[in-house]
């Protein structure tokens, strides 16, 4: 008898990331589609590893993570957000922050509950919500700002809203969420049964002297978050998956339920050597200067090119317009682009579930300058 399987996402395949990658390498073309640093991370930070591996940091660490790293981590929240964290109940060390976010919405959904997603989103938003037995409430965020009406949010609340996702800075717009969002949210939610799960992975990759809007700075809404972090994209080591979560005790404590019978315990000679390395507040404070420079340095390259960029305040991407170019497909110029011209960009329309063509592909700009040289040369024979 042939054995049946009934798949939990009927609807998901390979991403798109990994898709563009593998057409990258066989094309030989630049890869400014995912969204990783091709540079050399910090050396102090590596040799912190090194020697926390000699002195025998190598076994398992409490399953909440390294409690010195915790302690950092809460004064780190004290000083930016003046935000009460207890590093004992409130914080706990994953994997990477995209596990953190799946575990923060297999702690909160059952079958059924709606959770507001804003469009485009980051690609595993959708699945970890279907995978839980959720509901996802997909709202477009209003181009070409991509900022949110909260009107609109306002009209799609039901009595099954269970939480609402944030993401700011955006991936893959670039966006950030004002005071003004703060305070819509803030009305919004009042009273109300929602939680709110907040993706702040890029939280210091901030640009143009903006301020980022943590929900850890808002007790009012810091009472009813899940907040996801990663080191990854802070210490440019993305390969390393390590990430956190912050919430308040009670919702920790569900959140560690879920967590210790799925990964139970990170890697314990990086958190060791991160808790050393957080006492050098420059490295994540003067982080959004350093990188915006690598912004800066993009955009003007490009403006050697046909495509046309929109504004991009945080994260590793901005989005450019091919709109004066041709009318194909996002995916099928993106395609072409990898084949043709020997760079690889991530199509807009892959982080909507509904079919959605606005002509912009996103480009990761933190990548050394000769890289960005390279991409651009081949771009401005468009």
């Amino acid at each position: 008898m042939k054995l049946q399987l009934s798949s939990k996402l009927p609807t998901v395949g390979t991403t798109i990331f990994t898709e563009m990658s593998v057409l990258a390498n066989r094309h030989s073309a630049i890869n400014l589609g995912q969204g990783f640093p091709d540079f050399m991370m910090s050396e102090t930070l590596i040799n912190l590893v090194h020697q926390a591996m000699k002195e025998g940091h190598n076994q398992y660490v409490h399953m909440n993570g390294w409690p010195l790293l915790r302690e950092r981590l809460a004064e780190k929240f004290a000083d930016l957000y003046n935000a009460n964290v207890d590093p004992e109940t409130e914080i706990t060390v994953t994997p990477g922050g995209t596990y953190a976010i799946y575990t923060a919405l297999t702690t909160i959904l059952q079958p059924g509950d709606e959770v507001i997603v804003f469009e485009p989103s980051y690609d595993s938003y959708i699945p970890n919500i279907e995978i839980n037995g959720g509901v996802p409430v997909l709202i477009p965020l209003q181009a070409p700002a991509f900022s949110i009406d909260w009107q609109m949010v306002k009209e799609k609340i039901t009595p099954k809203t269970r939480m609402i996702m944030l993401n700011s800075p955006h991936n893959p717009t670039g966006s950030i969420l004002r005071k003004t969002d703060i305070d819509a949210l803030t009305e919004l939610v009042r009273d109300t049964g929602i939680f709110i799960l907040s993706d702040e992975v890029y939280e210091h990759l901030i640009f143009d002297g903006q301020t980022h809007e943590s929900m850890l700075k808002y007790p009012e809404l810091q009472e009813r978050s899940l907040v996801c972090f990663s080191f990854g994209k802070t210490y440019h080591c993305t390969g390393w998956k390590l990430g956190y979560c912050v919430a308040p005790k009670h919702l920790m404590h569900e959140f560690r339920k879920v967590h210790q019978f799925n990964c139970f315990s990170c890697n314990s000679a990086l958190q060791v050597a991160l808790a050393a390395f957080l006492l050098q507040k420059e490295a994540y404070l003067n982080l959004g200067k350093e990188v915006q420079q690598k912004r800066d340095y993009f955009q003007q390259m490009m403006s050697q090119t046909r495509l046309k960029p929109l504004p991009s305040h945080g994260s590793y991407f901005q989005l450019y317009s091919y709109a004066g170019i041709t009318d194909e497909k996002e995916k099928d110029f993106a395609i072409r682009l990898t084949k043709e011209f020997g760079v690889a960009p991530i199509p807009l329309s892959a982080f909507y579930q509904a079919p959605s063509e606005n002509k912009l592909l996103r480009f990761c700009f933190v990548k050394k300058e000769a890289t960005l040289d390279a991409a651009v040369n081949r771009l401005m024979k468009l």
